[in-house]
């Protein structure tokens, strides 16, 4: 039997075993922002990097005459109506195959909400994986067509369809696979407190607006030099290193580069005691060199923030130190591109 609506060949209706998906979280292990653009939106540099923590979703989908679109969470914060981007991208996608289907997804959410982890983009990522997964031959998109799609969503949830490390610019949206960060120890702290992303750009504008806007502009040309050339050959040639079995601190050229973020400058305002969580990540002046934080920042415009480590003994210890604080302080590690790729589908 085939659809009125697309002509397309109709399957069974049994729906086939669901679809379990990890949404696995990202840090910025860099940001710069640029004054506003006439479009409303900024101009950004920034150096993704995916990291282990996750929340999962399940899909279930069967092609029908008509769609629809069911959204379930164990978060009853979570809208389940089109206001979510799991649901704006099942919509979008079945649109766009010009498919007709019964869906219904469940998100288990883990991740904090407004916490600088793209987990809202991440999300949506991971459903149009799981509803591609579940259609089948009844449903296909290209790779571009994909990006294309992530892109309509939101600026973060491109670089999920990638994963690993990852640069974009642009708003964001605009990605480019790096070579990868090799796994390292990372501490997430989530200190309870929700940062709005719009809000964050607001106070960045009016911080702009006070200085020259050519001093913006400045910063972020120099992010996207130092992200385009430097930071590209200090992973190279770290890999080339241990090629020829040499030690080298993997991202020791990256810090040396001045990896920052620029909403601290505003979040930090807001919110004066992250920067005491930042200091007790980074365990300057207080733990053995060797211990301290290779990087540590906000992720995003918070309010999470994330510690890199060369140990996990060194993590465990400013897990301690963060958990002493303020919220919750999560061990994880950086998820290069394989592994992202590996642990997708549950």
């Amino acid at each position: 039997m085939k659809s009125p609506q697309t002509g397309k060949q109709l399957h069974s209706t049994e729906m086939s075993a669901p679809t379990t998906v990890r949404s696995f979280a990202k840090i910025n292990l860099g940001l710069r922002i640029g004054p506003p653009r006439p479009d409303g939106f900024h101009q950004l540099s920034t150096l993704y990097q995916t990291i282990a923590l996750h929340d999962e979703l399940t899909v279930e989908a069967e092609v029908a005459p008509t769609s629809s679109i069911t959204l379930s969470s164990n978060d009853p914060r979570l809208p389940t109506d089109g206001r979510n981007t799991v649901y704006r991208m099942v919509s979008a996608a079945l649109e766009t195959m010009q498919v007709t289907a019964k869906v219904h997804v469940h998100l288990q959410k883990n991740l904090p909400v407004q916490g600088g982890l793209g987990a809202g983009s991440a999300n949506a990522a991971a459903a149009l994986l799981g509803l591609l997964r579940q259609l089948g031959p009844a449903g296909s998109l290209t790779g571009t067509q994909q990006l294309a799609l992530a892109e309509g969503i939101g600026s973060d949830v491109p670089l999920f369809l990638i994963g690993g490390t990852v640069y974009g610019h642009d708003r964001g949206q605009l990605v480019q696979p790096y070579p990868d960060l090799p796994a390292l120890p990372c501490v997430i702290v989530a200190p309870g407190v929700g940062s709005s992303t719009p809000q964050a750009f607001r106070t960045w504008d009016a911080r702009v607006a006070r200085l020259q806007p050519s001093v913006a502009q400045s910063r972020l040309d120099e992010s996207c030099r130092i992200y385009a050339s430097a930071a590209v050959a200090a992973v190279r040639d770290w890999q080339g290193a241990v090629a020829e079995g040499l030690s080298v601190d993997p991202v020791s050229t990256l810090v040396q580069a001045g990896m920052e973020n620029d909403f601290e400058a505003v979040v930090f305002e807001q919110h004066p005691f992250l920067q005491d969580i930042k200091r007790a990540l980074t365990g300057e002046g207080g733990v053995p060199a060797e211990q301290q934080a290779i990087l540590a920042l906000l992720s995003g415009s918070g309010s999470s923030l994330f510690g890199l480590y060369r140990t996990v003994a060194a993590a465990k210890a400013a897990q301690v130190r963060a958990q002493a604080l303020r919220g919750q302080a999560f061990l994880t590690e950086t998820l290069p591109r394989a592994e992202y790729w590996r642990g997708l589908f549950a």
